[in-house]
């Protein structure tokens, strides 16, 4: 009597582990609190990810707070966020707000996980592959509160040059400043073309841009046609920050 088929295959070889209260979403997001619309195409709308990822709100972590004020006293909230992801079952995080990048240091050290804090890492990277005389400029929400400490976390150099939207009539507005809940798409994405048209008018030595705020993904396509330039924004980090937890298996035929 011959014995019975496992359905999947070997028992041993089919072991999956425990430990975790999640699985089959490796990435956690920290998410600043906020009501405005949450756009297909940025970060905080679960359907831009062409993967599983986990949320967690930071509460008090108003953008008006981590934008404008330094993110200050905020650390430890942070940090306990990213630890609770973390023992959810995240393997890696990120944030939702570049200028997270102020504590990109201090997260990545007191967490046992790989952490991203902002799209503006990307800036090293990029200006790796420009030619001579060329070099990426960053497009943030807002510029003044763009500090050299905001830089140095990320090692992105200090001469960057840098344009922001706080000047239009829609981005800043409803994304930092609260005054309302829904978003004008069209006046959205008019702010953050002007200001990617000023960045490489007044510096045109900038030959490639990244997009510092996470809303602002949404856009980029529009940049790109209006500069000419390549762009980079949070999906173009994040989709390069999870192949790494999840390559993709040849093998398999995948």
């Amino acid at each position: 009597m011959t014995d019975p088929v496992h359905p999947f295959g070997d028992p041993g070889a089919n072991v999956v582990r425990g430990g975790k209260a999640l699985y089959g979403a490796p990435l956690g997001i920290l998410m600043l609190e906020a009501r405005f619309a949450r756009v297909y195409g940025e970060m905080g709308h679960a359907g831009t990810w062409p993967f599983p990822v986990v949320y967690r709100i930071v509460r008090g972590a108003s953008p008006d707070r981590v934008v404008c004020d330094g993110a200050r006293g905020l650390l430890d909230d942070f940090i306990a966020a990213a630890s609770d992801l973390i023992d959810l079952g995240a393997e890696a995080i990120t944030t939702n707000c570049g200028f997270l990048s102020i504590y990109q240091t201090q997260l990545a050290s007191a967490v046992s996980v790989p952490v991203a804090t902002s799209s503006m890492m990307q800036v090293p990277w990029v200006q790796a592959t420009l030619p001579p005389g060329k070099r990426p400029g960053i497009v943030t929400i807002n510029a003044a509160a763009l500090t050299e400490a905001h830089l140095k976390g990320i090692n992105v150099p200090l001469d960057t040059p840098v344009a922001g939207t706080e000047g239009g009539t829609e981005f800043f507005r409803t994304i930092i400043k609260a005054e309302k809940q829904d978003l004008d798409l069209s006046l959205a994405c008019a702010d953050v073309v002007a200001a990617s048209q000023r960045l490489v008018r007044e510096n045109p030595e900038v030959g490639a841009i990244v997009l510092e705020c996470t809303n602002m993904s949404p856009y980029s396509a529009a940049v790109q046609a209006a500069t000419g330039l390549p762009v980079y924004d949070i999906y173009s980090m994040v989709t390069w920050f999870h192949a790494g937890l999840r390559p993709r298996n040849f093998a398999a035929g995948a």
